[in-house]
C-alpha cells in the first residue's frame, strides 16, 4: 500500500535563543489506508504541536513527516494546501464573510489568479455545505454564528478545499453534548463515504474511542499508535493519565473516576 502519512523519528517543540526546547520524541506512526484517528493526551502534552508540525505551520526538531511519500518540506504551499486542510479551535478575525463565501475561500488553491470560481469549485462548495447539512445558514455572517455552526462550517471548507488528509485540533471544544455527538459522526462518515483520512485532537475520550479506527496516544514518556481494540487489548490507554483519581476499564472500555 502506499503512504498517506509517514512520521518517522519525529521530536517536535521549540527554538529559543539556539536552543530547542523538546515536547515529545521519538514518534513514528505510518498511515496506509484512510482512516479516523484521534488524538488523545492531557493539556500541555503537545497535541497541538504535532498537528501543527504534520501541516508545516510549525518546523520539526528533529526527523521526518512524509504526505504521499514526499516529505513535506520539499512542497510549496500551493501543492500542500492540496494535500492537507486544517481546522483550528480559534476563529478567523472578525470580518463581513457570509458563511458561503467563508466556504468558497477553501477553493482558492485552485482557481485562477483573479479567484474566479469555476462549475466544478461550485459544485464542490455545494457538495460540501450538503454534507456537513448547514444549507439554511449559508448567508448568514460567520460572525453571527454558534460555536457549532461555526464548527461545522469551517469543516465544509476544509470539505470544500478537497485534500486526502484533514487535520483537526480540539474541534468540539465549547460545544454541548449533542453538538460534539453530531460532529464526531460526521468526522466518521467522512471517513467512510469519501475516503478522507482524518485526524483530529480531543479530550472527549468516550467519543473518540467509540468512534475512531485508531488512536495516537501521547504520554509524558511515549507515544503509541493503533488500533482502538489492540491498544484497549493492551491496556495503553491505563497510562494515558498519571493520576490516581481516573483509571481505565477495558472490559467496559471507559474511563473510571474513583
Amino acid at each position: 500500500m502506499s503512504s498517506i502519512l509517514n512520521i518517522s523519528n519525529l521530536s517536535i517543540g521549540y527554538t529559543s535563543k539556539k536552543q530547542n526546547l523538546v515536547i515529545a520524541k521519538a514518534i513514528n506512526v505510518e498511515i496506509t489506508q484512510p482512516k479516523f484517528i484521534a488524538l488523545l493526551g492531557k493539556n500541555g502534552i503537545g497535541k497541538s504541536t504535532l498537528l501543527r508540525t504534520i501541516s508545516k505551520v510549525q518546523p520539526s526538531l528533529q526527523g521526518k513527516v512524509q504526505v504521499d511519500s514526499r516529505d513535506v518540506k520539499s512542497y510549496n504551499n500551493m501543492d500542500f494546501s492540496k494535500k492537507i486542510s486544517v481546522v483550528l479551535t480559534e476563529r478567523i478575525p472578525p470580518s463581513n464573510l457570509t458563511v458561503y463565501e467563508l466556504i468558497a475561500l477553501g477553493r482558492q488553491m485552485y482557481t485562477n489568479w483573479i479567484g474566479t470560481l469555476r462549475s466544478e469549485d461550485l459544485a464542490k462548495i455545494e457538495e460540501s455545505i450538503k454534507q456537513v447539512k448547514i444549507n439554511s445558514i449559508t448567508d448568514k455572517k460567520v460572525d453571527e454564528l454558534s460555536d457549532g455552526q461555526y464548527q461545522k462550517v469551517m469543516i465544509a471548507r476544509a470539505l470544500a478545499q478537497d485534500t486526502p488528509i484533514i487535520l483537526l485540533d480540539e474541534p468540539t471544544a465549547h460545544l454541548d453534548i449533542i453538538n460534539k455527538a453530531e460532529i464526531f459522526k460526521l468526522l466518521k462518515e467522512l471517513v467512510k463515504e469519501k475516503k478522507k483520512t482524518i485526524l483530529i485532537s480531543s479530550h472527549e475520550l468516550q467519543l473518540a474511542i467509540q468512534t475512531a479506527d485508531d488512536l495516537w496516544l501521547m504520554t509524558d514518556r511515549d507515544f503509541i499508535s493503533g488500533s482502538k481494540e489492540d491498544l484497549i487489548r493492551n491496556n495503553a490507554l491505563q497510562g494515558l493519565f498519571a493520576s490516581e483519581i481516573i483509571s481505565f476499564n477495558k472490559e467496559t472500555a471507559q474511563f473510571i473516576f474513583h
